[in-house]
């Protein structure tokens, strides 16, 4: 008996477009997240969900209020399904983060794993709090269809231990584009199996976040924005 979970990455928020670290901030969506939330909603209408989890996050709420449109379940919020909190990062600019903060910014791009800020949550917390939060929901509705909304760096994390990789293997995990979707099954003993890894064939070129910047592309598959 497998269970399956439907991991949904936030759309678009306005921290995405200007390039501020949002970690924590509850940062609102974008006006091409409009777009892709309707792209959303059309896919997630063929998809049976049992439950839906969603961070509490406004950007991730609203996503997972889209892919909820067709199925009218109570979305449940997990604050273990949040963001990383980036401590003296939250709210600063990408492009000035290598001058405030040389050192944490390195980590960030070479040794993630090692991240962690002043006031902040660590990567490594990051991991662990996703793993148990998401095998929880699985051990609550074993045999289920959940759909689970979260953000960016938390599904890296996830993705990574569910490959079965250390959290030293981050760096091998590609980042996600806004509503990209993965499917997780669970068997009986709650060992993970990718089913499907941050697909974004739902959202049209024209307004998917990755494929309208290319700021990331020298740094790929190092660095990420939250």
């Amino acid at each position: 008996m497998k269970t399956r979970i439907y991991l949904i990455r936030h759309a678009e928020a306005e921290g995405n477009i200007k390039r501020i670290f949002q970690g924590n901030l509850d940062a609102d969506l974008s006006e091409n997240a409009k777009q892709q939330l309707e792209c959303l909603s059309k896919r997630c209408k063929e998809l049976h969900f049992d439950a839906i989890y969603s961070s509490p996050l406004m950007r991730a709420y609203k996503t997972a209020q889209a892919a909820n449109l067709y199925h009218k379940l109570p979305i449940v919020t997990l604050d273990g399904l949040k963001e990383i909190h980036g401590g003296c990062w939250e709210g600063e600019r990408w492009e000035e983060l290598p001058t405030l903060y040389p050192e944490h910014n390195r980590m960030w791009i070479y040794e993630p794993w090692n991240f962690e800020t002043e006031g902040g949550e660590s990567m490594r917390a990051v991991y662990n709090r996703m793993c148990e939060t998401v095998t929880g929901i699985v051990k609550k509705h074993a045999g289920q269809q959940v759909c689970v909304v979260s953000h960016g760096c938390a599904i890296r994390a996830l993705l990574c231990w569910a490959q079965g990789r250390p959290i030293e293997e981050i760096n091998s995990i590609s980042w996600c584009d806004n509503t990209a979707l993965s499917i997780i099954d669970f068997d009986e003993t709650l060992k993970p199996e990718i089913v499907m890894l941050n697909d974004n064939s739902h959202l049209p070129d024209e307004i998917s976040t990755l494929k309208n910047q290319d700021w990331w592309k020298q740094f790929e598959p190092y660095v990420g924005e939250v």
